[in-house]
């Protein structure tokens, strides 16, 4: 058991630091962005919003090759994983055209949500659209950058993908307070600064990749001739194999955007609140994705290996490390609720701090058991191949909670913060009692004996 133990958390731990290091980074930002405004942090969270869902639609070809590749790595065919590394890459660029245009023009309309007094000195919506039309200028490096290193991560290398992503942003986290408030002899470029810095950061990023999948020795190699030749064959089967998770993650960031919707039309100072939250949350989710991609690697390896209840008794213990992990953290977050939001809030703005913060922080706290629970119960199920389970799943609770009760709990009960974070609560943790009772009852084992 303790052997168990410890190859799960050696493959873990690198993951969760490495998927960490980037909402950890735009929490960090979300300090600074709140000394400017209340206004400022609104829009700009909102902006990361929309980049994560539409980010979201990569994961089609992501979660698709990560599946091939390992399957290839696994059978000992290094040159047919290094073709679906190229493909796959090779349509990151594609789509990153596309993708760019749609984020430096379809802002100014999508800001327009968001209900804001025009008596504000800096306007959420103008910041909001100014860095998400910044962010789309990189574009050709972010979202190639984005697959690559997912690629590497899904492949086992979990140490070089954190040492890329934990390099990317400490350069961000330096850059971003410089360019900012501009310090050191930078011009003062606020917004327009952090999204600078990112975009800088992540440059840097694609070229470390870049480099390492470029070496000899590494698990996957960047073949310049699979990158230019294109193999609709493969393109298709990385479209059918990922496309179930990315459907998934879709309708989940688009509930969440959605929501998000719900909150600008409260108002500004709601939608502050409620980005905090959310980033805070994102920090969190990552450290829960790593144990979940610990979980489907392992699950997936072992099933691989024909010992399904090898791979039960996987899903299992992952499940109660992460238990343990989810309780220890609604401790902490409960009992350091009162200086946590007012890290993030500038003395002018002390009147948000306490916005229903006690309430509704609980609540957030108590999220955060069931949120880990399904993480790591979904990404044992991934890995057993019940990929069509998950998405239809995620497809019926977010239409049922995420929007259809938090519309009238929003909007006709008036429930506010308290009622949006209440009902992820029930979401979470109904999704984790059904996971749980089908990777338990054994279904999908028969479906792999047969």
């Amino acid at each position: 058991m303790n052997k168990h133990i410890y190859s799960i958390l050696k493959t873990s731990l690198p993951a969760a630091l490495d998927l960490a290091s980037q909402p950890i980074m735009w929490l960090i930002e979300a300090v600074f962005i709140g000394r400017l405004s209340a206004a400022a942090l609104g829009g700009v969270g909102f902006a990361l919003q929309i980049i994560l869902v539409t980010i979201t639609i990569l994961l089609t070809f992501v979660m698709g090759a990560s599946i091939l590749i390992n399957r290839e790595l696994g059978s000992n065919n290094h040159w047919e994983a290094n073709h679906i590394v190229g493909q796959t890459i090779m349509v990151s660029f594609i789509l990153a055209v596309p993708v760019g245009l749609l984020w430096y023009f379809g802002s100014p309309l999508i800001f327009r949500i968001i209900n804001e007094h025009a008596t504000q000195s800096i306007s959420g919506i103008d910041s909001g659209v100014k860095y998400l039309q910044l962010i789309a200028l990189f574009s050709p490096v972010l979202i190639p950058n984005f697959i690559a290193v997912s690629l590497i991560r899904g492949a086992g290398d979990t140490h070089v993908s954190m040492v890329i992503n934990l390099t990317m942003n400490i350069v961000n986290l330096v850059l971003s307070p410089i360019l900012i408030y501009g310090l050191f002899g930078f011009p003062r470029m606020e917004v327009k600064g952090a999204a600078i810095a990112m975009g800088i950061a992540h440059t840097l990023g694609f070229i470390m990749t870049f480099i390492n999948l470029r070496r000899k020795r590494s698990t996957l190699f960047l073949s310049f001739r699979e990158l230019t030749t294109p193999n609709l064959k493969s393109f298709k089967q990385l479209f059918k194999v990922g496309l179930p998770t990315t459907v998934e993650q879709m309708v989940w960031s688009g509930g969440m955007l959605i929501v998000t919707g719900f909150v600008a039309m409260m108002g500004i100072t709601q939608l502050a609140i409620h980005q905090l939250f959310a980033r805070m949350q994102a920090v969190l989710s990552m450290i829960y994705m790593g144990f979940s991609l610990a979980a489907m690697s392992h699950v997936g390896k072992n099933i691989g290996a024909n010992d399904p209840l090898l791979a039960q008794k996987t899903g299992r213990v992952t499940r109660r490390i992460v238990l343990l992990l989810g309780v220890i953290i609604l401790i902490v977050l409960v009992v350091f609720s009162g200086p946590i939001l007012h890290l993030f809030i500038r003395k002018e703005d002390a009147v948000i701090a306490n916005f229903g913060f006690r309430t509704v922080f609980i609540i957030f706290a108590l999220v955060q058991v069931p949120k880990a629970l399904n993480g790591v119960i979904s990404g044992s199920l991934r890995g057993a191949g019940e990929i069509q389970w998950l998405m239809w799943l995620n497809i019926i609770t977010v239409l049922i909670f995420e929007v259809g009760v938090n519309w009238a709990g929003a909007f006709i009960f008036k429930f506010g913060l308290a009622g949006i974070w209440a009902v992820q609560f029930i979401d979470e943790s109904v999704k984790a009692y059904v996971n749980k009772k089908r990777f338990n009852d054994g279904t999908w084992q028969v479906k792999l004996i047969k």
